[in-house]
């Protein structure tokens, strides 16, 4: 059974070989004697109109899901930023300091924070950028574009 299978495959493969031989590789020139559709007297094809594509500057974007609208822009933070320029010490509540180990954290409203570390202050719809200075024992320094809060620690 085994010789079987392997005098067709091999006889299979042979013939296979034999009739490449005869055909020309794929994307190799042609022979003198082959002619093209132009060549034999075939009218070339040409285009009536082409296609073309535009779109006015206001209109829906054609590949947005029916329906579906665009989020209306909102301002950025810098611009509400500057409108209340000052940000109250009283804004952050600092619960716990650990100093020490070469690093130093602070709990600042429940997040523990290390120095370097920039957050966001939520007050009402502003958002306010803020970054740890330094932590201190028995307070904090927090620093927004160039106002420096100090935040004592919260003892009850």
């Amino acid at each position: 059974m085994k010789t079987l299978t392997c005098i067709l495959f091999l006889s299979a493969t042979a013939l296979h070989l034999a009739g490449a031989e005869d055909a020309p590789p794929i994307g190799s020139p042609a022979l003198p004697g082959d002619t093209t559709a132009e060549e034999a007297g075939a009218p070339k094809i040409q285009l009536k109109k082409s296609s073309s594509f535009s779109m006015e500057e206001n209109s829906r974007n054609p590949f947005w899901p029916v329906g579906w609208k665009p989020a209306a822009n909102q301002q950025t933070t810098t611009s509400t930023e500057a409108a209340s320029p000052s940000v109250p010490a009283s804004a952050f509540r600092v619960t716990s300091i650990t100093l020490g180990g070469g690093t130093r954290f602070a709990i600042i409203n429940g997040t523990p924070m290390t120095e370097g570390q920039v957050f966001g202050l939520q007050m009402g719809t502003q958002t306010y950028q803020v970054t740890v200075k330094s932590i201190e024992d028995g307070r904090v320094i927090l620093l927004r574009r160039d106002q420096e809060i100090e935040v004592p620690l919260y003892r009850r």
